[in-house]
């Protein structure tokens, strides 16, 4: 297992600083699991799933590591998606706000219906849980990939 160090906190709390290849290293909690469809995903994306949707819990719940500059395409969820951030720093934006930088320790709601896209920052990987209630409504939908422009926090 390869422990994450961090040598100093970003200078802001809006921007990731530079990092090494040392700190680029996430501390696994789970195995890396299959790598996400390229028509999903910019860049290397990594899904294990954790809880299987069922008609008791109907809840889903999986692990994603995304590697330095990946991210998810837009899409929405019909019952929400909540985020908890285990490992790294990433970036979450809803249609029509600013990024969000996140980072661990973190916990995301992506409100129902509501278009959305997650991933890792350009250079530092993000490790993210997800759980996904009420999977009778349904899961995902997935929509056009996020464009460079719209990744930049410039």
């Amino acid at each position: 297992m390869v422990l994450l160090l961090y040598a100093c906190a970003p200078t802001s709390p809006d921007e990731p600083t530079e990092s090494t290849a040392e700190e680029n290293t996430l501390q696994a909690i789970f195995p890396r699991g299959q790598k996400g469809s390229e028509d999903l995903f910019k860049g290397n994306a990594y899904h294990h799933g954790l809880i299987a949707p069922d008609s008791i819990f109907t809840t889903l719940a999986g692990n994603v590591y995304f590697e330095p500059g990946a991210r998810s395409n837009w899409h929405c969820h019909p019952a929400g998606q909540i985020l908890i951030i285990t490992d790294g720093i990433g970036y979450h934006q809803i249609e029509g706000q600013d990024i969000e930088i996140i980072r661990k320790g973190d916990v995301v709601t992506c409100p129902p219906g509501v278009k959305h896209w997650h991933g890792a920052s350009p250079d530092v990987g993000l490790q993210q849980l997800y759980v996904i209630p009420n999977t009778e409504k349904g899961i995902v939908n997935w929509q056009e990939a996020v464009t460079e422009d719209q990744y930049s926090i410039d």
